[in-house]
């Protein structure tokens, strides 16, 4: 069946042609008329420029097929419209389009549905921004410098206008639908731009005047935890932060807020304090139950004894819960007596069940100092009775370090052997050198000190001090026999028979020595030899050899007085007391010098 279009000129008889016969169309007046005003209505609207209402079709992969009521149909391309919009629309939906053109060369009836809602977009968007009312609108994508949102158009949210606080994971608002205010517009370059942050800023003034002035202290209010500190954690309560400080969450202890909240949380909190002018507001979680350390239990007090599970373990001691939301102390050093503990952790683990001894309660600050080596008799009061000055003991050594030796006198009573007090006459470099653990050895007590639970022992108090009676077993011009033990460049020391050395200065060699030769070229370590001795001195501990037996005694004694040396003797003041012309007396006092040296190395350690 062919098909034409009516037109006005026709109106009053129409004929259509079939395919065997004619059909007569008569049209009265009445009919006529209402026929024209249609055809007007229809054209007068149907006009390129003008928005028109149209019937959603179908909706396929070239776009979506819309019917204006116009001969043909009008295509829309698929990329005039949202994800969201292709989803949502279905056939049968009535949507508004421009008509781009009636008929195109091709016989098209050309629609545009993005320029409709564009069109009709602008004329909303200025009168909200006239207005500073908020506008609605979809998130679609992500773009340089924030998010592009359509609003009818699409408008440009900036990043740092996303949120009140800084953005850095954008992506999780597209696809969302946000309010945001108009802040800037350029219609004739088609610019919009918003903010989300100034509409959430302005809205939560509102709220947050509303709550200022109906909040008070005491009250009971929920809020939701926005942030955790170190500190604390800021509790969001209807637009207001306020903040729940670490002390008053709860009446036990915890090292961090994060041990018992987390981020969204809702939390029941009591006003404690209100600054309204600042808007300060302090709240509190443990407040809404009773104090514990004002309900305890009957029986704890100082002096008693209790028990308690190990709640935390930190460096410096443990914290045992006594009961719920009470919690002691016990210092490291509360831990034992006699052990040396420095980690803990090898010792105890958190739940472990202990008794301890109150040393002290402050239940208004909620303090409990406890103690479990109190538990027991402290064994360092029977020390002072068991071990006295200058009594031999015997014992085990427990442990080696570089300034002495530990000998368990008996279980947890530690001695310690000075370096200094190994030996009279050996320079003991490190006592591994001659103990070992486990060794057993017998040594003098040398002082006892029970506030700081030291004992201090001797071994070579053992035996008499070779020094003591040197003067009267060593004369000078005395011929002795001894061994060298150890060769310098300024001489050799001689170990003699009682274990005492003695220096040969190397002005004191033989005459026979040359200038060139060197001490090794005439010498060796462990080679024994006779010596006479030139000086002797009880209270300097030194004693001077030489390998010249014979000679004038008189005379060499003259040479080499007695010298005391300064404890920092200047030069000038040293060259002041040498004979200018004596090169002996001179090389005797440097010898004297060398004796100091030596019996300075021997005792470096005594006084430690």
């Amino acid at each position: 069946m062919s098909k034409e279009i009516i037109r006005p000129s026709q109106f009053g008889q129409v004929n259509m042609m079939e395919s065997e016969h004619d059909i007569d169309v008569s049209l009265n007046e009445d009919q006529l008329l209402e026929l024209t005003e249609l055809y007007e209505g229809f054209f007068s609207n149907c006009t390129p420029g003008n928005i028109v209402t149209g019937k959603i079709v179908e909706i396929n992969s070239d776009g979506v097929l819309v019917d204006i009521g116009y001969k043909s149909d009008g295509i829309i391309p698929r990329y005039e419209f949202s994800q969201r919009e292709l989803t949502d629309f279905k056939a049968g939906d009535e949507i508004e389009v421009m008509l781009n053109e009636l008929e195109s060369v091709e016989g098209d009836v050309e629609l545009s549905y993005e320029k409709a809602k564009a069109l009709k977009a602008w004329g909303s968007i200025m009168k909200l921004f006239e207005e500073d009312k908020p506008v609605e609108g979809i998130v679609t994508h992500k773009v340089k410098g924030g998010l592009s949102v359509d609003i009818g158009i699409p408008a440009f949210l900036p990043g740092s206008q996303v949120d009140v606080q800084r953005v850095t994971n954008f992506d999780q608002y597209v696809g969302q639908t946000i309010i945001a205010n108009i802040i800037k517009v350029n219609q004739k370059r088609g610019n919009v731009i918003i903010s989300r942050r100034k509409h959430l800023s302005e809205q939560r003034a509102e709220v947050r005047k509303l709550v200022l002035d109906t909040l008070s202290e005491g009250q009971m209010i929920e809020g939701i935890v926005k942030n955790i500190t170190n500190y604390g954690v800021f509790i969001d309560i209807g637009g207001v932060d306020g903040l729940l400080h670490i002390t008053d969450m709860t009446w036990g202890r915890i090292s961090h807020p994060s041990e018992i909240v987390k981020i969204g949380d809702n939390l029941k909190v009591k006003v404690l304090s209100f600054d309204k002018d600042n808007e300060k507001i302090s709240l509190g979680t443990k407040q809404l139950s009773d104090n514990p350390w004002e309900q305890l239990t009957a029986g704890i007090e100082a002096k008693s004894r209790i028990k308690g599970k190990v709640s935390s373990i930190t460096d410096y001691g443990l914290f045992i819960e006594v009961q719920k939301g009470v919690e002691g102390l016990i210092h490291i050093s509360e831990i034992s007596w006699t052990s040396r503990i420095n980690d803990l952790n090898k010792h105890y683990t958190v739940g472990d069940e202990v008794e301890a001894v109150v040393i002290s309660l402050d239940k208004e600050n909620r303090r409990m100092s406890l103690s479990i080596k109190q538990l027991d008799k402290n064994p360092w009061e029977a020390v002072a009775q068991e071990f006295k000055v200058g009594e031999k003991v015997k014992g085990t050594i427990s442990n080696i370090t570089d300034f002495g030796i530990f000998v368990q006198l008996k279980p947890g009573i530690d001695g310690l052997v000075h370096v200094s007090d190994l030996s009279w006459t050996e320079h003991i470099e490190h006592p591994n050198s001659i103990y070992r653990r486990e060794q057993e050895i017998e040594a003098v007590v040398l002082g006892v000190d029970i506030e700081n639970k030291k004992i201090s022992l001797g071994i070579k108090q053992l035996t008499q001090d070779p020094w003591e009676t040197i003067e009267d077993e060593y004369k000078v011009g005395q011929v002795i026999d001894g061994e060298i033990s150890k060769i310098t460049n300024f001489g050799m020391f001689i170990r003699l028979a009682s274990g005492i050395e003695g220096l040969v200065h190397i002005s004191e060699l033989n005459a026979e020595k040359k200038a060139e030769e060197k001490i090794e070229d005439l010498f060796k370590v462990g080679e024994k030899h006779q010596f006479r001795v030139i000086k002797v001195s009880k209270d300097e501990r030194k004693l001077g050899l030489s390998t010249k037996l014979s000679g004038d005694m008189r005379e060499e004694r003259k040479a080499a007085p007695k010298v005391t040396t300064p404890a920092a003797p200047k030069e000038s003041s040293y060259k002041k007391q040498q004979p200018v012309d004596d090169k002996k007396s001179t090389a005797k006092s440097q010898f004297q010098l060398e004796l100091e040296k030596h019996a300075a190395r021997n005792d470096d350690n005594k006084g430690e």
